[in-house]
């Protein structure tokens, strides 16, 4: 799978191993999506919210600190817009002024899940999400398997360099 990844654009392709139905629960029951990413109460409607709360200790099986940089954001919460919401297939919601949109699509037994995040400022920000994004798709797909995350913030890190080394063309012109 592609993954795509630019000053203002980023898209990232994974194959789940889990049916559809599977994985559309991990994207809006705030128990599962607390496990991978962030939690929040949603009202799944066009228009709805869409509950965000940083709670990223909870990602990590493992006792592990939160980096210095992150621990002002720990327990944040807000509110973003559901834009788009065609169940089992399509959730899209506002995030800072850009749309991030999962859609999802049967493979067999699997699932394609394909992460679009639009209207990003920049490199700084393809960085900040991009890492993000990476790092939280991991933890979903291990998740979804039953496997042990031992270290969210190892694999945080690691998906910040990644993106940082993708785009650098992008930074150099």
């Amino acid at each position: 799978m592609a993954d795509k990844i630019t000053p203002d654009t980023l898209r990232f392709e994974r194959l789940l191993d889990a049916p559809l139905e599977k994985v559309w629960r991990y994207l809006v029951d705030p128990e599962l999506r607390a496990r991978w990413f962030m939690a929040g109460p949603s009202e799944l409607k066009v228009g709805g919210s869409f509950g965000l709360k940083m709670d990223h200790d909870n990602l990590s099986d493992e006792n592990v600190p939160t980096p210095e940089k992150y621990r002002p954001y720990v327990g944040n919460s807000w509110e973003e817009r559901i834009t788009r919401y065609e169940p089992p297939q399509l959730l899209a919601f506002t995030w800072d002024g850009g749309e991030v949109t999962f859609a999802l699509s049967p493979q067999g037994d699997k699932t394609l899940l394909i992460l679009t995040h639009t209207g990003l400022r920049g490199g700084d920000d393809a960085v900040n999400f991009g890492g993000g994004w990476h790092a939280h798709l991991a933890v979903l797909e291990k998740r979804i398997k039953g496997e042990f995350v031992s270290d969210f913030w190892a694999l945080h890190a690691q998906a910040e360099a990644l993106v940082e080394e993708k785009l650098g063309r992008f930074r150099a012109s």
